[in-house]
Protein backbone atom coordinates (compact mmCIF):
# COMPACT_ATOMS: atom_id res chain seq x y z
CA UNK A 1 0.00 0.00 0.00
CA UNK A 2 1.42 3.47 -1.09
CA UNK A 3 1.51 6.28 -3.11
CA UNK A 4 2.88 5.86 -6.80
CA UNK A 5 5.40 3.21 -6.51
CA UNK A 6 8.57 3.21 -8.58
CA UNK A 7 9.40 2.15 -11.81
CA UNK A 8 10.28 -1.86 -11.74
CA UNK A 9 12.54 -3.26 -14.26
CA UNK A 10 10.80 -4.59 -17.36
CA UNK A 11 8.53 -6.79 -17.19
CA UNK A 12 9.22 -10.76 -17.87
CA UNK A 13 6.12 -11.82 -20.31
CA UNK A 14 4.73 -14.95 -19.52
CA UNK A 15 1.49 -14.21 -21.34
CA UNK A 16 -0.86 -14.17 -18.59
CA UNK A 17 -4.00 -11.14 -19.57
CA UNK A 18 -4.42 -9.22 -16.63
CA UNK A 19 -2.66 -6.11 -14.88
CA UNK A 20 -2.26 -6.77 -10.89
CA UNK A 21 -1.69 -3.94 -8.77
CA UNK A 22 -0.98 -4.10 -5.65
CA UNK A 23 -0.15 -1.74 -2.51
CA UNK A 24 -1.97 -2.42 0.93
CA UNK A 25 -1.56 -0.34 3.81
CA UNK A 26 -2.19 -2.35 6.93
CA UNK A 27 -1.46 -1.89 10.23
CA UNK A 28 0.92 -3.14 12.91
CA UNK A 29 3.60 -4.90 13.83
CA UNK A 30 6.66 -4.11 14.16
CA UNK A 31 7.50 -0.63 14.84
CA UNK A 32 9.73 0.08 17.89
CA UNK A 33 11.69 2.94 17.44
CA UNK A 34 11.66 2.53 13.71
CA UNK A 35 9.48 4.66 11.88
CA UNK A 36 9.39 6.24 8.57
CA UNK A 37 8.28 10.30 7.80
CA UNK A 38 4.79 10.36 8.83
CA UNK A 39 2.75 10.78 5.36
CA UNK A 40 -1.03 9.86 4.99
CA UNK A 41 -1.58 6.28 3.21
CA UNK A 42 -4.88 6.84 3.16
CA UNK A 43 -5.39 7.98 -0.36
CA UNK A 44 -4.28 5.12 -2.30
CA UNK A 45 -3.66 5.97 -5.71
CA UNK A 46 -3.15 3.05 -8.32
CA UNK A 47 -0.94 3.91 -11.37
CA UNK A 48 -0.79 2.52 -14.60
CA UNK A 49 3.03 2.55 -13.99
CA UNK A 50 2.29 0.99 -10.50
CA UNK A 51 -0.32 -1.54 -12.36
CA UNK A 52 2.52 -2.62 -14.57
CA UNK A 53 5.25 -3.17 -11.63
CA UNK A 54 2.38 -5.99 -10.24
CA UNK A 55 2.05 -7.44 -13.25
CA UNK A 56 6.13 -8.18 -14.01
CA UNK A 57 6.32 -9.56 -10.40
CA UNK A 58 3.44 -11.63 -11.00
CA UNK A 59 4.99 -13.10 -14.11
CA UNK A 60 8.24 -13.09 -12.46
CA UNK A 61 6.61 -15.32 -9.55
CA UNK A 62 4.96 -17.51 -12.27
CA UNK A 63 7.94 -17.99 -14.69
CA UNK A 64 9.91 -18.98 -11.23
CA UNK A 65 7.26 -21.60 -10.14
CA UNK A 66 7.29 -22.56 -14.04
CA UNK A 67 10.59 -23.13 -14.38
CA UNK A 68 10.93 -25.39 -11.69
CA UNK A 69 7.92 -27.87 -12.53
CA UNK A 70 9.76 -28.36 -16.08
CA UNK A 71 12.74 -29.06 -14.35
CA UNK A 72 11.19 -31.71 -11.73
CA UNK A 73 7.75 -32.87 -13.93
CA UNK A 74 6.73 -35.06 -10.83
CA UNK A 75 6.23 -32.24 -8.76
CA UNK A 76 2.58 -32.59 -8.03
CA UNK A 77 1.71 -29.60 -5.92
CA UNK A 78 2.34 -25.89 -7.21
CA UNK A 79 4.42 -24.54 -4.71
CA UNK A 80 5.47 -20.66 -3.92
CA UNK A 81 8.87 -20.42 -1.62
CA UNK A 82 9.19 -17.58 0.00
CA UNK A 83 12.18 -16.07 2.29
CA UNK A 84 11.16 -13.73 5.10
CA UNK A 85 14.06 -13.87 7.11
CA UNK A 86 14.55 -10.12 6.13
CA UNK A 87 11.43 -9.04 7.66
CA UNK A 88 11.87 -10.69 11.18
CA UNK A 89 9.03 -8.07 12.91
CA UNK A 90 6.43 -9.17 10.57
CA UNK A 91 7.32 -13.27 10.66
CA UNK A 92 3.76 -13.40 12.74
CA UNK A 93 1.76 -11.64 9.98
CA UNK A 94 3.68 -13.58 7.22
CA UNK A 95 2.39 -17.00 8.88
CA UNK A 96 -0.79 -16.02 9.62
CA UNK A 97 -1.34 -14.35 5.28
CA UNK A 98 0.50 -17.79 4.58
CA UNK A 99 -2.06 -19.49 6.75
CA UNK A 100 -5.14 -17.80 5.56
CA UNK A 101 -3.73 -17.68 1.46
CA UNK A 102 -2.81 -21.42 1.56
CA UNK A 103 -6.49 -22.20 3.34
CA UNK A 104 -8.49 -20.02 0.48
CA UNK A 105 -6.88 -21.23 -2.58
CA UNK A 106 -5.99 -24.91 -3.86
CA UNK A 107 -4.41 -24.27 -6.78
CA UNK A 108 -1.46 -22.64 -5.30
CA UNK A 109 0.13 -22.94 -1.64
CA UNK A 110 2.74 -20.68 0.18
CA UNK A 111 5.70 -22.34 1.58
CA UNK A 112 8.89 -20.63 3.38
CA UNK A 113 12.03 -21.96 2.31
CA UNK A 114 15.80 -21.05 1.79
CA UNK A 115 16.45 -23.21 -1.63
CA UNK A 116 14.30 -22.39 -4.69
CA UNK A 117 12.84 -19.00 -3.69
CA UNK A 118 10.30 -17.16 -5.78
CA UNK A 119 9.93 -14.13 -4.08
CA UNK A 120 11.23 -12.64 -0.14
CA UNK A 121 9.90 -10.26 2.52
CA UNK A 122 11.35 -7.40 3.38
CA UNK A 123 11.06 -4.88 6.10
CA UNK A 124 12.03 -0.66 6.99
CA UNK A 125 11.03 2.53 6.03
CA UNK A 126 9.66 4.21 3.15
CA UNK A 127 7.44 7.19 2.49
CA UNK A 128 5.78 5.57 -0.15
CA UNK A 129 4.25 2.70 2.43
CA UNK A 130 4.36 -0.94 1.49
CA UNK A 131 4.58 -2.40 -1.61
CA UNK A 132 5.63 -4.98 -3.89
CA UNK A 133 8.45 -5.14 -6.75
CA UNK A 134 11.08 -7.14 -9.07
CA UNK A 135 14.21 -6.40 -10.76
CA UNK A 136 12.64 -8.03 -14.10
CA UNK A 137 15.10 -11.11 -14.09
CA UNK A 138 12.51 -13.39 -11.71
CA UNK A 139 13.50 -12.06 -8.31
CA UNK A 140 11.08 -10.47 -6.49
CA UNK A 141 10.05 -9.03 -2.93
CA UNK A 142 7.50 -7.37 -0.53
CA UNK A 143 8.68 -4.52 1.18
CA UNK A 144 6.85 -4.10 4.66
CA UNK A 145 6.78 -0.43 6.01
CA UNK A 146 6.95 0.60 9.41
CA UNK A 147 4.36 3.36 9.96
CA UNK A 148 2.21 2.04 7.69
CA UNK A 149 1.70 -1.25 9.18
CA UNK A 150 1.24 0.88 12.54
CA UNK A 151 -2.15 2.82 11.30
CA UNK A 152 -3.44 -0.85 9.09
CA UNK A 153 -4.55 -3.61 10.28
CA UNK A 154 -0.83 -5.63 9.62
CA UNK A 155 -2.09 -9.13 8.72
CA UNK A 156 -4.48 -7.74 6.27
CA UNK A 157 -1.94 -5.36 4.44
CA UNK A 158 0.37 -8.25 4.43
CA UNK A 159 -1.90 -10.68 3.04
CA UNK A 160 -2.85 -8.08 0.62
CA UNK A 161 0.65 -7.18 -0.51
CA UNK A 162 0.44 -11.62 -0.98
CA UNK A 163 -2.05 -11.45 -2.83
CA UNK A 164 -0.41 -9.11 -5.94
CA UNK A 165 2.02 -12.08 -5.60
CA UNK A 166 -0.95 -14.36 -6.02
CA UNK A 167 -2.07 -12.22 -9.34
CA UNK A 168 -4.70 -10.21 -7.74
CA UNK A 169 -4.75 -6.29 -8.41
CA UNK A 170 -5.93 -3.72 -6.50
CA UNK A 171 -9.23 -2.64 -6.35
CA UNK A 172 -8.97 0.68 -3.34
CA UNK A 173 -12.84 1.68 -4.04
CA UNK A 174 -13.96 -2.27 -2.62
CA UNK A 175 -15.15 -2.45 0.89
CA UNK A 176 -13.58 -3.99 3.57
CA UNK A 177 -14.65 -7.61 2.68
CA UNK A 178 -12.65 -7.39 -0.63
CA UNK A 179 -9.07 -8.13 0.58
CA UNK A 180 -7.76 -6.17 -2.50
CA UNK A 181 -9.21 -2.69 -1.51
CA UNK A 182 -6.29 -2.13 0.20
CA UNK A 183 -6.32 0.95 2.38
CA UNK A 184 -9.93 2.14 0.74
CA UNK A 185 -12.04 1.34 4.03
CA UNK A 186 -10.17 3.35 5.85
CA UNK A 187 -8.07 2.31 9.52
CA UNK A 188 -10.36 0.46 10.91
CA UNK A 189 -10.55 -2.59 8.46
CA UNK A 190 -9.53 -5.37 9.94
CA UNK A 191 -10.30 -7.97 7.89
CA UNK A 192 -7.52 -9.76 6.51
CA UNK A 193 -9.60 -13.15 4.31
CA UNK A 194 -9.95 -12.97 0.76
CA UNK A 195 -13.40 -12.97 -0.54
CA UNK A 196 -15.35 -15.68 -2.73
CA UNK A 197 -14.52 -13.60 -6.08
CA UNK A 198 -10.79 -13.22 -4.68
CA UNK A 199 -10.19 -16.86 -3.90
CA UNK A 200 -11.63 -18.07 -7.45
CA UNK A 201 -9.74 -15.45 -9.71
CA UNK A 202 -6.62 -16.60 -7.94
CA UNK A 203 -7.36 -20.42 -8.72
CA UNK A 204 -8.06 -19.71 -12.04
CA UNK A 205 -5.08 -17.60 -12.60
CA UNK A 206 -3.20 -20.43 -11.27
CA UNK A 207 -4.46 -23.16 -13.42
CA UNK A 208 -4.59 -21.58 -16.84
CA UNK A 209 -1.67 -19.00 -15.94
CA UNK A 210 0.96 -21.58 -15.13
CA UNK A 211 -0.11 -23.49 -18.18
CA UNK A 212 0.73 -21.16 -20.57
CA UNK A 213 4.26 -20.67 -18.43
CA UNK A 214 4.36 -24.10 -18.72
CA UNK A 215 3.82 -24.11 -22.43
CA UNK A 216 6.32 -21.80 -22.70
CA UNK A 217 9.26 -23.50 -21.53
CA UNK A 218 8.04 -26.21 -23.41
Amino acid sequence: MRHPKPALSAALTVGIAFATAFALTPAASAADSETAPTASYAAYEGSKEEAANNRAFFDAVVKSVAEKRAANPGIQAVTVVYNASAAPRFASQIAASTSIWNAAVSNVKLQAGTSGVDFTYREGNDPRGSYASTNGHGSGYIFLDYAQNQQYNSTRVTAHETGHVLGLPDHYSGPCSELMSGGGPGTSCQNAQPNAAERSRVNTLWANGLAAALAKLS
